[in-house]
């Protein structure tokens, strides 16, 4: 499913204000949300709503931690496969069914789905790639990482 830019109204200033803020971290204590939340002049509950709210309209895709799967035996994978535009959803719906699948784009480029396998074993990438494949018909090209580079990437919002 192709995402769609949100109209500057969609977000109001206290959903800027989190989206800036829980970029920079979020708290590992016994009430998580209510510590955010505090921070941002929030109960806890309020905080859970709207994230469930920018999560619905499409602002973020996902709100959760950024497990290192290298670090801990499996491996990361970017991967990228030609989807004809008419058949596009169908083959996005194929490739999001696997729980190795960390990300899904859609891309304006002959390569236009494009998403990043995490999986278990370094084995898995090559056989998640091969049922997906199995899947849909097309060819899923593998590019590895070959080095890694941190660079504390944040938007603004």
């Amino acid at each position: 499913m192709k995402r769609q830019t949100l109209p500057p109204e969609a977000l109001d200033g206290i959903d800027r204000a989190i989206l800036n803020t829980l970029q920079e971290g979020f708290p590992l204590s016994p009430r998580p949300f209510d510590d955010a939340g505090a921070a941002l002049g929030l109960p806890g509950t309020e905080l859970i709503e709207r994230l469930k709210r920018l999560r619905g309209i499409g602002a973020i895709t996902r709100f959760g931690p950024f497990y290192d799967a290298a670090a801990m035996g499996g491996a990361f994978c970017l991967c990228a496969l030609s989807a004809p535009e008419t058949d596009f959803d169908r083959i996005a719906a194929l490739v999001n069914a696997h729980p190795e699948v960390a990300h899904n784009y859609a891309r304006d480029h002959e390569l236009n789905m494009w998403f990043v396998l995490a999986t278990d074993t370094p084995e898995g990438i090559a056989e998640t790639a091969g049922r997906i494949e199995a899947e849909t018909g097309l060819t899923v090209w593998q590019f590895p990482k070959l080095r890694e580079f941190f660079i504390g990437f944040r938007v603004a919002a």
